[in-house]
């Protein structure tokens, strides 16, 4: 097993916002698409897809027009093979229009005792999920900070309180990701 470092960053988003993954080489694209989920903070309630130059994984659906192959026949690998010099891309929310980019570089050999995937670095928190992709993004973050806002009190009660984009809680973070690491290490026995 080889694993792989991925870093993800939030394109277009302001302030930055990057997740660093180490997961398996071998991981399948809708494992990987989990492990992104746990370690941005997102709800994992939109559909996906993973780009590699003119080749989509994700979850066919006709609804959608989408013709992307199956993301549960396809590995990281696969991705890596096919994007050659391409930019790895992994959308979320077809509405939002969540863009990350994925450098991905092989690390070698597992760490003795790691589990994986496992979650190594973060920086600032994710945006809310239906928060209108970038746009309605940046007008909510120019609402909650500014209280003369016509819309501040709306938009703090709809975020569930205060919202500050660069403060995440890691150690909820880490845990989501190393709970789905327990759990694919216990099937992988059976």
């Amino acid at each position: 097993m080889t694993i792989t470092r991925l870093k993800l960053t939030l394109e277009g988003v302001v302030p930055l916002v990057s997740r660093t993954l180490e997961v398996p080489s071998e991981i399948r694209l809708d494992r990987l698409h989990l492990a992104i989920q746990a370690a941005m903070g997102w709800e994992n309630c939109h559909l996906y897809e993973f780009i590699a130059g003119e080749t989509r994984w994700g979850l066919p659906d006709p609804d959608f027009g989408t013709d992307a192959r199956p993301a549960t026949k396809a590995s990281l690998a696969d991705v890596i093979d096919a994007a050659r010099s391409a930019p790895i891309r992994y959308v979320y929310d077809f509405g939002d229009e969540w863009v990350h980019l994925i450098e991905a570089e092989n690390i070698g050999d597992p760490t003795p005792g790691n589990l994986y995937p496992r979650l190594v670095d973060m920086i600032n928190k994710c945006p809310p999920e239906d928060v209108g992709g970038l746009p309605g993004y940046e007008n909510f973050l120019d609402a909650i900070g500014d209280r003369a806002h016509h819309e501040h009190g709306e938009l703090m009660e709809w975020a569930g309180g205060s919202f500050d984009p660069h403060t995440l809680d890691a150690d909820k973070l880490r845990l989501d990701v190393l709970k789905l690491a327990k759990k694919w290490k216990k099937q992988k026995r059976k």
